[in-house]
């Protein structure tokens, strides 16, 4: 027995990925509970009418009903939906909403990482600057650098991290680091 005989219905979700514009259009329908895939077909276009047809498709070897569909909610897979499968509910990806909604705070991330990164420039001028330092002294130095620009680079998975709260998080690490290393050099000297 298929698993979606066992759960009694399915929610499909549809989704179109193109590798390079210009190029055909894969579309995979699968089943959001079982994580089935149900149907992965090439198109050339994203036309409202070659979707219905993969809907009806699908929806003709089903014994099971359906519940609902998921999408990214691009116009096309809406207007198919609507044609398709009328009576079924058609609501936004979780992933699709959250990036929606997450805009505002995304936007207000990225304008607090761009701040901090001009609070840490400068790095390659420090670097050079220890060419004559104490070869270990040099080395803790670059280490902390290294740190550094890694943290700024870092841009984690938006909108599911916020890249300017890891940068902050990092940068405050990194200078408890640095007076960590004050304080024992300075116990050290004394």
């Amino acid at each position: 027995m298929s698993p979606m005989a066992n759960q009694g219905r399915v929610i499909l979700a549809i989704d179109g990925m193109q590798p390079e514009i210009g190029h055909e259009v894969l579309w995979v329908i699968r089943d959001c509970l079982s994580g089935e895939i149900l149907l992965a077909k090439t198109l050339l276009s994203s036309r409202n009418e070659d979707l219905v047809a993969l809907l009806l498709e699908v929806t003709n070897t089903l014994n099971v009903p359906i519940d609902g569909v998921v999408s990214d909610g691009q116009q096309s897979i809406r207007k198919a939906v609507r044609l398709a499968l009328p009576s079924i509910a058609h609501g936004l990806c979780h992933y699709h909403y959250l990036k929606e909604a997450i805009k505002p705070i995304y936007e207000a991330d990225r304008h607090a990482k761009k701040e901090l990164k001009k609070k840490v420039r400068g790095l390659r001028d420090i670097e050079r600057s220890v060419t004559n330092e104490d070869k270990d002294l040099a080395n803790i130095i670059e280490d902390y650098c290294s740190a550094v620009r890694s943290s700024i680079t870092n841009d984690g998975h938006p909108p599911l991290e916020a890249s300017g709260l890891k940068l902050q998080e990092n940068l405050t690490l990194i200078e408890q680091s640095l007076e960590r290393m004050e304080k024992k050099v300075l116990y050290h000297h004394l």
